[in-house]
């Protein structure tokens, strides 16, 4: 196919992907600010480092395997992609009018975000090389892979096994690829590692609450990048996805106070900017396909069931730091598999499919349930058992803790040589 360029849809895919990058820096706000005084700058420093490893890593290889040709429909060929030597004509934006090089930026910033998210389960006690090491190695094994099956016409894709057995997986903006696998990346990471000293007997509260909303809206603003910039489009649905992400994020927050209101008996400011992830989490992968109804009640069930899924770490005994878990897996689920219920577009564009699939209470029977069950399952699996694997590898090799000293009395100044806030007289040396 021969290439034309659309300049409305480079511009507007140019400015998603600024979008989508901001919001790593948004979440070490949010994560920052969760954390205490003494680690505040270790897990910002932990978000920055994802976008210095997974931007290098996209652009010598990274892109290729998600995006080159597909080999068995597990992994794509990255030979002609290093380096990004994309021939326009024969890249899967050819007939969006959009270079292969703006493409592959945005999705840049997706694989960024994802490894950034996993570091908020395993705050306050990891080694920063080791977590150096650790992104290297994920979002080359387990990112480019699940990214490939869903968006790189994998096995997720039209002509995948799951399409065949029961119908096209749908995954508007990365519900599978980065939520469910951060999610669950994010409990397998915190088994391997181990809880916090202290975790569950004493307080381990927020340092900065005005922090943690300065990066909860700097990822709300993103997130219109992130959702309405998938569509690949200035058109229609990228507008739906646009008017999705705002309201199913208000329900969200709406939601999650509500029931810390009925359960602690106040509404929080940590629980309302919590309640914005969760619904920027869920409607993610539905934002393109389901109407206004659908997304508010996407966010309705997100802000309840995450409100009460962070909760779960205190009964089964992981130490999840910042509920990556109780937001971006229980959250990524909830979206993923209520889009087997919602969806009403009667269509679902991608680079390699475009078709009709409804859900649900939209005529579309039970198979489109199904397919986002089985979707979700197979993305919670793999992303899990690859994760524990790689962690203990990396325990057993270049260790994962920081010394008992150095939690205790401060992971900024042990690891990092510096602390945010000049009230520490800590001198402790600590292998970096």
């Amino acid at each position: 196919m021969e290439f034309e360029l659309d300049t409305g849809n480079t511009a507007w895919l140019i400015t998603a992907s600024s979008l989508v990058l901001l919001m790593t820096p948004g979440l070490a706000f949010f994560y920052g600010g969760m954390v205490r005084g003494k680690s505040v700058l270790n897990m910002m420093m932990m978000s920055f480092a994802s976008m210095g490893v997974a931007g290098l890593i996209w652009v010598v290889y990274g892109y290729g395997l998600a995006f080159g040709p597909d080999i068995a429909g597990f992994i794509g060929n990255p030979a002609g992609l290093i380096g990004l030597t994309i021939d326009n004509a024969a890249s899967p934006t050819t007939a969006m009018g959009i270079p292969g090089l703006v493409f592959a930026g945005f999705q840049a910033t997706f694989a960024i975000i994802t490894v950034a998210l996993i570091s908020g389960a395993i705050a306050d006690r990891v080694k920063f090389g080791t977590w150096i090491v650790f992104s290297a190695i994920w979002v080359t094994v387990v990112y480019a892979p699940l990214a490939h099956w869903v968006w790189g016409g994998g096995m997720f894709g039209a002509d995948g096994w799951l399409a065949s057995a029961l119908s096209l997986p749908i995954d508007f903006a990365g519900g599978t690829v980065v939520h469910i696998n951060a999610g669950a990346a994010a409990l397998a990471l915190a088994l391997v590692i181990g809880k916090r000293k202290g975790f569950g007997t004493e307080a381990m509260r927020p340092h900065n609450l005005p922090f943690v909303m300065l990066g909860a809206a700097l990822l709300w603003f993103g997130w219109f990048g992130f959702n309405a910039g998938s569509e690949l489009a200035a058109d229609g649905t990228a507008g739906r996805a646009w008017v999705n992400t705002l309201v199913a994020t208000s329900v969200a927050m709406l939601a999650w106070m509500v029931t810390e209101k009925f359960r602690d008996g106040a509404a929080t400011s940590l629980g309302a900017a919590s309640g914005v992830v969760a619904g920027l989490v869920a409607i993610t992968p539905a934002a393109g396909t389901v109407d206004s109804w659908g997304a508010i009640v996407i966010g309705l069930v997100a802000g309840v069931l995450c409100s009460l899924a962070v909760g779960l770490k205190y009964k089964f005994g992981y130490d999840d730091s910042l509920d990556v878990v109780g937001v971006h897996l229980v959250g990524g689920l909830v979206g993923t598999i209520l889009i087997g219920f919602f969806a009403t577009n009667g269509r679902y564009d991608s680079f390699y499919f475009e078709g009709s699939l409804n859900g649900l209470f939209y005529g579309g029977g039970v198979t489109q349930l199904l397919t986002q069950i089985v979707a979700a399952l197979v993305a919670v699996v793999y992303s899990f058992v690859l994760t524990y694997i790689i962690g203990l590898a990396l325990k057993a090799t270049l260790g994962w803790r920081v010394s008992e000293e150095a939690e205790v009395s401060g992971i900024d100044l042990a690891v990092h040589g510096e602390t945010a806030y000049e009230n520490s007289g800590s001198t402790i040396t600590e292998v970096r």
